[in-house]
């Protein structure tokens, strides 16, 4: 296992003056995704569950769509690279024209605008209820169980909860990784998603917000505030978006009778 942080000695300013302290710096290493024998992306990652996140980000891209589809998954780790090579029993590529993108956390997507063109036919239909305070009760957890980010200062964490438990919680340099992560997991291990809440970190950019649709997730929930789009999409697809959640509170953005009280 590559460990996912470095130490450094660096200078301080502080108070006027220059300082040596030590530091820990976070893990930054590429993971090459090859799909049956053809590179599809390399990301930037911290090298945690790098399975569950090659196959998280084929699924969120919908180069695979059900389990039985895979039937090989090997990860090389070296000290400066990991390769994952995963093979299916599709052909991926069938009817597929390539559009990649810069998304808007400068991770490399493929196929945005037909991934947004698909989600957004989609409804998302469930009788989840959930308290505010759980939902400030998964956020405090999130914090808390951030080790790596009160280490480093440098990761995005996400969550995949029931209204009163975290199942998963997963952290790296990167919010889509982190996301992508759970997204292969469950997939991954065939555990549903539909009725289930994800708390992240970071900004819900129409990416992340994609992704939550995608694997049927009808709250999704971040510490940090949403774009005009993902409002716009979550007002569409019928997902209950929450943002900008602090101890006290939160902004919903979209509720869809999901959240009491409201």
């Amino acid at each position: 296992m590559v460990k996912d942080s470095h130490d450094f000695t660096i200078k301080e300013y502080s108070n006027n003056s220059f300082k040596d302290k030590e530091i820990k710096s976070i893990l930054e290493i590429p993971l090459t995704i090859n799909l049956n024998g053809r590179e599809v992306v390399t990301l930037l990652t911290t090298a945690k569950y790098p399975k569950y996140l090659a196959i998280g980000f084929l699924k969120s891209d919908a180069y695979i769509s059900t389990r039985d589809q895979v039937t090989d998954i090997k990860i090389t780790e070296s000290h400066d690279r990991i390769i994952a090579d995963v093979t299916t029993n599709n052909d991926p590529w069938e009817g597929r024209v390539l559009e990649y993108s810069i998304t808007s956390g400068c991770g490399k997507g493929t196929n945005f605008g037909r991934n947004v063109s698909t989600i957004s036919k989609k409804t998302i239909q469930s009788d989840l209820k959930v308290t505010p305070e759980q939902i400030l009760n998964h956020a405090r957890t999130l914090h808390e169980r951030s080790t790596l980010y009160t280490k480093t200062r440098g990761c995005h964490n996400s969550s995949l909860c029931t209204p009163t438990e975290m199942l998963y919680f997963r952290e790296d340099i990167g919010r889509h990784n982190a996301i992508d992560m759970i997204v292969g997991q469950c997939f991954f291990e065939e555990v549903p998603t539909n009725g289930k809440i994800i708390v992240s970190t970071g900004r819900v950019a129409s990416e992340i917000l994609l992704k939550a649709v995608r694997i049927g997730v009808p709250i999704l929930a971040s510490t940090a505030v949403a774009t005009s789009f993902s409002v716009e999409l979550a007002r569409k697809i019928g997902i209950t978006l929450i943002g900008n959640i602090s101890d006290t509170g939160f902004w919903v953005y979209n509720d869809e009778g999901r959240i009491e009280g409201l």
